[in-house]
């Protein structure tokens, strides 16, 4: 049984990750902070009980369940309704507010880097960003699940509800793309 301090501390490490993950699927920042929260607190509420060893594993599945069931809205709320957000313009300031601007001191014991570095590495970054964000869904998903979540084989499999054999076959041609892609950036990692 996950103390409820287990529960938080999880829910603590994984709150980036499962953000950035369901970005990469939604392309849409408030739906995957909205996708992340729910997940979240159903996790609290259904399953807080069980031990902090199953807590990964459920997460994950209600994650996608989560990011499935909003794929599932838009479809039926784009074939129902116009999108009302075309009738608006920006805000009232008339600069959009950016919900990622958040600014963090470095940690003990590190220095600072040049801003080139910095500009540099933010452009590789977001190369590679763009790059995964251009991979086919399953393989997206795997992809980021064994390489971003560091989940193993097994667990990643039954997270997405299919064989191991698939999410080897889904990783080794998501870094075969992105190794190529990358390449042709001049990115070698």
């Amino acid at each position: 049984m996950a103390t409820e301090q287990e529960l938080s501390d999880f829910l603590k490490s994984v709150d980036k990750r499962a953000f950035k993950r369901t970005l990469y699927h939604v392309r849409n920042e408030e739906a995957a902070l909205d996708i992340v929260q729910d997940s979240m607190l159903k996790l609290a509420e259904h399953y807080g009980d069980k031990p902090p060893g199953e807590l990964p594993m459920l997460f994950q599945r209600i994650l996608t369940n989560c990011t499935l069931d909003w794929f599932r809205r838009q479809k039926t709320r784009n074939a129902l309704f116009s999108s009302l957000s075309d009738f608006e313009g920006p805000g009232e300031d008339g600069a959009d507010f950016d919900l990622l601007e958040v600014h963090t001191g470095l940690p003990d014991g590190e220095t600072a880097q040049s801003a080139e570095d910095t500009l540099r590495r933010t452009q590789v970054l977001q190369a590679i960003e763009s790059e995964i964000q251009q991979l086919p869904a399953r393989q997206r998903e795997a992809f980021l699940m064994r390489y971003w979540e560091e989940m193993d084989v097994a667990e990643t499999a039954a997270a997405m509800g299919c064989s191991e054999g698939s999410v080897k076959t889904h990783c080794f041609r998501a870094v075969q793309t992105l190794s190529k892609a990358l390449k042709a950036k001049g990115i070698v990692l």
